[in-house]
C-alpha cells in the first residue's frame, strides 16, 4: 500500500508541476516535485518494516533502522491490544518495537505474533510460558 501511494503522489506531484499555470514558476514547478518526493521517502520508510525469521534468528527492519537478533537473545514477543505494533523483548532487559507487525491489521497480526512466539520457543531459550 505505501509504495502504491507513494506512485501515486509522485505522479500526482509532477503532473502538479507540469500544468501548473503561468503565475507560477520554475521554483515552484520544482519545490511540487520534491515535495512528492519527500511524502514518497516517508512512505518507502514505512512501507519497508518488516520482521524476518530464519534459521540464525531474527530480523526487525523498522524505518530508519535493521536490527539483527539471534535466537538466544530473544525471550518473547508481546502484541498489546490498542499498542501499534508488536514488542520484542530480550535477554538483556531491552524491548525494541517491531513495526511490521502492525496492531492494526488485528487478525493477521495475531497470527503471525502467535507464529513468532513457537518460534522463540522452539529456539530460543526463552522459558515456557503456560
Amino acid at each position: 500500500m505505501a509504495y502504491g501511494f507513494a506512485g501515486l503522489i509522485m505522479t500526482g506531484a509532477l503532473l502538479m508541476a507540469i500544468f501548473l499555470p503561468p503565475p507560477f514558476t520554475v521554483a515552484d514547478r520544482i519545490a511540487m516535485i520534491l515535495l512528492g518526493g519527500a511524502i514518497a521517502g516517508v512512505l518507502h520508510l514505512l512501507g519497508r518494516c518488516r520482521v524476518k525469521a530464519d534459521e540464525g534468528g531474527i530480523t526487525v527492519v523498522n524505518p530508519l533502522r535493521v536490527h539483527r537478533y539471534e535466537w538466544p537473545e530473544v525471550l518473547a514477543v508481546t502484541l498489546v491490544d490498542g499498542e501499534p505494533w508488536a514488542k520484542l523483548d530480550f535477554a538483556d532487559g531491552m524491548t525494541v518495537g517491531a513495526m511490521g507487525l502492525q496492531g492494526s491489521e488485528k487478525e493477521r497480526t495475531v497470527r503471525q505474533v502467535r507464529e513468532l512466539a513457537a518460534l522463540i520457543r522452539e529456539r530460543g531459550e526463552a522459558e515456557e510460558r503456560p
